[in-house]
């Protein structure tokens, strides 16, 4: 069973009309006891990371997750704001993270000779992959993913750091670390090639 977490922010619906296109079906909940049974997770999200941290605590969800994915090893895929999520802070608030990435988010930073380069980073941009994995198996070279975000993850293990994308310099733009995987852009946007991440995410783990 997948679960899309639902702690009130983020494409919710998208995503799991993205997974029906690829013959997959997802439950969108925030019962802990559904949440508990889940086979697969989504962290969806969209908007401020203090916010998120808060809801997730509201809700009383942080244990069943870090229960599922810490300790039963459950695949999880966060996504945009939920990538962000898993980090140990950021620099738009100040509330811990997850902390499932040894990462800290921070906001874009250009010098002042860069005043073509605005803030957010939105728009349609290319992964360049710099690790072979099966969350981007089968990835056009020519790939394109949708991309709305003030903020990049900053890895301290190069080693988790699966591609990056290029907006002033090279951002980290996806993620792993054993069961643990984040996505900055959004795959229920991004068409085919979001179509295909998210079928190696559904079949490959």
């Amino acid at each position: 069973m997948i679960v899309i977490v639902d702690y009130g922010m983020g494409n919710l619906g998208s995503i799991a009309n993205m997974l029906k296109k690829i013959g997959t079906s997802a439950i969108i909940s925030s019962d802990l006891d559904v949440i508990a049974q889940a086979h697969k997770l989504i962290l969806p999200g969209v908007g401020a990371f203090d916010h998120g941290m808060t809801k997730v605590k509201e809700l009383g969800i942080l244990t069943v997750l870090n229960e599922r994915v810490l300790n039963a090893g459950v695949p999880v895929l966060g996504i945009c704001l939920g990538m962000q999520l898993m980090t140990h802070r950021s620099d738009e608030g100040e509330l811990p993270g997850l902390g499932w990435i040894e990462a800290d988010t921070v906001r874009f930073h250009f010098g002042p000779d860069r005043t073509d380069l605005k803030i957010p980073h939105m728009g349609w941009n290319q992964l360049t992959v710099r690790q072979s994995h099966q969350l981007l198996a089968g990835l056009e070279p020519e790939n394109r993913f949708y991309f709305v975000h003030s903020y990049h993850v900053v890895c301290t293990n190069p080693g988790n750091i699966l591609a990056q994308t290029t907006y002033g310099f090279d951002f980290t733009s996806v993620v792993a670390r054993g069961n643990v995987m984040g996505v900055q852009f959004h795959p229920e946007k991004s068409h085919k090639f979001g179509m295909r991440l998210l079928k190696n995410f559904v079949e490959s783990f």
